[in-house]
């Protein structure tokens, strides 16, 4: 499996410009155009650690893989667990590990990507750094942003994070098997998610059972 790690000092080099963000969109741009050029369809999904990111793109790739042609690039700070659990499912998967940063950004997709003959994949998923604070800020040149939340991360998750709402076009509330065991209602969140953005979708799943991703399917016409 190909990997690929932070150079020493690159992102932190990137992070003392003053221009930062607006560099990054930048590259983000120009990532996208190349997916684009290539007719890839990028999703970027973003959320907790253990919220169920990896779960979620496995559910799709299991649903997806004899119709489509996929791709995935796993990001991490250190480790290639997530990647080694995707690769299971036989697709083409491309680690980041990012070090001690919290995201991915725009410059280390574009390295990635290069890893890839885009002219042989469809849709390609990036799992962003388990996070929802730092990716908000951050385009990678996706098509679409997923922002997955699960119910054991008890009920105030959306109203302590709510900029990374603002960035999505789907929200997955994930195990929603255990809502009774944590005293947590699928209906709370999604009020929470709509009082930041009335118009953001959200879909109920139980990634154990395949439930909701079918719609998840329907909703970004994979």
């Amino acid at each position: 499996m190909k990997s690929i790690k932070a150079k020493e000092g690159e992102i932190f080099d990137i992070e003392l410009e003053e221009d930062l963000l607006k560099r990054n969109e930048e590259l983000a741009e120009k990532n996208k155009h190349l997916l684009d050029k290539n007719k890839v369809m990028a999703i970027d999904v973003m959320g907790s650690v253990g919220s169920g990111k990896t779960s979620l793109i496995k559910n799709l790739i299991v649903r997806l893989k004899k119709k489509r042609r996929l791709g995935v690039i796993a990001g991490d700070l250190t480790t290639t667990i997530d990647a080694e659990r995707i690769k299971e499912e036989k697709v083409e998967v491309v680690q980041v590990n990012t070090g001690k940063e919290c995201h991915l950004d725009a410059n280390l997709i574009a390295r990635a990507l290069k890893e890839f003959d885009l002219r042989n994949l469809d849709i390609l998923f990036i799992e962003n750094v388990g996070n929802l604070i730092c990716p908000a800020e951050f385009p990678l040149g996706s098509h679409k942003r997923i922002v997955v939340v699960s119910l054991t991360e008890g009920p105030w998750m959306v109203t302590k994070h709510p900029y990374i709402f603002r960035e999505a076009d789907l929200v997955v509330i994930n195990k929603i098997d255990l809502a009774q065991a944590m005293k947590v209602s699928v209906e709370s969140i999604t009020k929470d998610v709509h009082r930041i953005r009335p118009e953001l979708r959200t879909i109920p799943t139980n990634c154990l059972t395949g439930q909701g991703i079918e719609a998840i399917i329907e909703i970004l016409s994979l």
